[in-house]
């Protein structure tokens, strides 16, 4: 029987998705001996050779500038250009645009592209700093909307549709509602009715899924952005990917305009973009595509297996799918092992150090109540069961009341004027400790998440002021603010 054309149309993209167009134009330079008058300067390692027995010969061989056959970043027109629709097709998206500078860049020029100076844009108050840099850039205003809590774990939820129903209601001029898909914690919004309620408001839908690379390869993981019916996504494919660290990209649906965004991305992108970086991309890409199931199986049962033996340890709250509840948590991405610590008298930043100083272990982030840690195909089972056995043993002997350890990590923001005009206004330092009611001009957050806060042209209430200081006390690793020792915080003169 002859094969059905949507069969044979299947083998036409597995044979195109098998090219890495850029990086095998990176390696055929790399092997045909130019003679380079341009810049790096190391001119493939010879000017530094302490670099380059650090790095390796090839990886120094490959670290060039700009050159036709290579095509240029910013105006792409041959194997950028291939590599971007191959990147498109394996995404499901209509256009794809690699980036460089990580995906705070793709977030900025996501949101640049939708919004100018005045205009609304819709997004919950848990993003990260580079959504609302973007705005502080571009002069947007922001509608919040706050996101669901759980009140036991502490933790922000996504947002309830209902909210969202309001939110456009009230403000029907919005040009765009950004969405987290999924939150660092691993919870997802109900993304396709979001989209469904915006679009049929005329507005755009945006997602930042700088954790959400894999929804686009294991069907049981959540709804991708692009096949909830998003217009654009900024997904952080060094993150969960297997790309090279600070790389991601755009992906945008038509009726955006991709020569737009394009000139948009150009406003901030380098002009030195790293072929490291981008034949990076490329060559995940094609990864992703043909084992990208797997990877995702191997890692879910990898996750789902230490959440149920930290669950057996007593204390320890290891969340999963049992959070779902239809809205505010409308489904939970299992790849992440996300921990509670809080009722063993310890907060995540606490558990984290102890890991780390004592156990050899470096997880993703502990905050003033949880722990992530990012599991991935690349891990092994000896290494999930060793992180394990360190969690059973700080229980054991670090285990206090938990009385007194702050309670949440969501405060809903006191809004006094727009990110920008807060920013650029006229600012004086004051003590952190006597901040209490006064208007922050700049940003305080614990690093990572990058979630502020406190942001721009938000009243710093009490707790607020607690937050920071419990969080500086325990040990979070703060950032934001001009004074690096986070005793002053500079607010609106």
């Amino acid at each position: 029987m002859a094969r059905s054309v949507s069969a044979r149309a299947e083998d036409k993209v597995s044979a195109r998705q098998k090219r890495v167009p850029l990086a095998e134009a990176l390696d055929a330079q790399r092997i045909n001996r130019l003679a380079h008058f341009d810049v790096p300067a190391h001119k493939g390692g010879r000017g530094n050779p302490e670099l380059t027995e650090y790095l390796g010969e090839r990886a120094m061989a490959m670290d060039v500038n700009s050159m036709k056959p290579l095509d240029n970043l910013g105006h792409p027109v041959s194997v950028i250009r291939q590599a971007h629709e191959l990147t498109a097709e394996a995404f499901g998206s209509d256009d794809a645009f690699f980036m460089v500078n990580g995906t705070t860049s793709a977030v900025q020029a996501m949101i640049m592209s939708t919004v100018k100076s005045g205009d609304e844009i819709i997004l919950p108050r848990n993003v990260h700093r580079s959504a609302i840099n973007a705005l502080v850039v571009s002069g947007a205003v922001p509608v919040y909307i706050n996101p669901g809590i759980d009140r036991k774990l502490g933790i922000p939820l996504g947002m309830s549709v209902a909210d969202v129903r309001k939110a456009v209601a009230e403000h029907p001029s919005a040009k765009a509602i950004l969405v987290n898909n999924p939150t660092y914690y691993g919870i997802c919004s109900n993304i396709e009715e979001i989209v469904r309620i915006a679009h049929e408001a005329g507005m755009l839908v945006l997602a930042d899924e700088a954790h959400g690379t894999h929804f686009y390869f294991h069907e049981e993981l959540p709804v991708s952005a692009m096949a909830a019916g998003c217009d654009m996504s900024a997904a952080s494919i060094h993150k969960t990917g297997g790309s090279l660290t600070q790389s991601s990209v755009l992906l945008t649906r038509r009726p955006v305009n991709p020569d737009y965004v394009r000139q948009v991305i150009t406003l901030t992108q380098s002009t030195s973009a790293s072929y490291l970086l981008l034949s990076s991309l490329d060559i995940a890409r094609r990864n992703l595509f043909f084992r990208g199931r797997q990877m995702y199986q191997k890692t879910m049962d990898f996750a789902d297996y230490a959440r149920g033996e930290i669950n057996e340890l007593g204390g320890y709250h290891a969340f999963g799918p049992e959070l779902v509840n239809g809205d505010t948590v409308f489904a939970f991405d299992r790849t992440k092992l996300s921990v509670h610590t809080r009722d063993i008298g310890l907060a995540g930043i606490e558990v984290y150090d102890y890991l780390r100083d004592d156990y050899g272990i470096q997880i993703e982030f502990g905050d003033i109540g949880n722990l992530l840690a990012i599991i991935s195909c690349g891990d092994r089972m000896m290494d999930v069961e060793r992180l394990i056995s360190a969690l059973e043993e700080i229980k054991r002997l670090r285990e206090k009341s938990p009385i007194g350890l702050f309670d949440h990590e969501y405060i809903d923001p006191v809004i006094a004027m727009p990110p920008q005009e807060a920013f650029f206004a006229k600012k004086r330092r004051v003590a952190m400790k006597d901040s209490t009611g006064l208007i922050a001009g700049e940003f305080v957050m614990s690093y990572p998440p990058g979630i502020p806060i406190v942001a721009p042209g938000e009243r710093i209430t009490p707790d607020t002021l607690e937050h920071i200081l419990f969080a500086k006390e325990k040990g979070c690793f703060m950032t934001g603010t001009e004074d690096m020792s986070l005793d002053y915080i500079n607010v609106l003169a």
